[in-house]
């Protein structure tokens, strides 16, 4: 009980120590660069709030869609040695299919293209 009591009460020492030290060498002296909202060494030239294209978050939506269709598929060789391999295969054959044919669609669609 001695040993759990010392080891708490250093731990305990040990971080307000280390919290002090942190607060005597994290001295903050601002200046203009560092207060201004962008740290990229220039001043901004326009508005942060400017539209842009609505095919940027597009693209960004069919990457993540596709990039989970590979998230679904990674346990697939383990997934072939349960007892029913060829229940697997098909609903994984039909995962690929629907995605293939969603990405068909986008691409007809011009989902894809990005300059008009």
């Amino acid at each position: 009980m001695n040993m759990i009591m010392f080891m708490f009460a250093l731990s305990l020492a040990l971080s307000i120590l280390l919290t002090a030290l942190n607060f005597w060498l994290a001295q903050m002296t601002p200046d203009s660069e560092k207060l201004s909202p962008y740290e990229c060494g220039f001043d901004p030239l326009g508005s942060a709030r400017l539209p842009f294209s609505i095919r940027f978050f597009l693209v960004a939506i069919l990457f993540l869609l596709f990039d989970l269709e590979i998230a679904l598929l990674l346990p697939l060789p383990w997934a072939t040695q349960l007892q029913s391999p060829t229940s697997t295969l098909t609903w994984t054959s039909l995962l690929i299919l629907l995605l293939t044919l969603g990405l068909v669609y986008e691409w007809v669609q011009g989902g894809l293209e990005w300059a008009e």
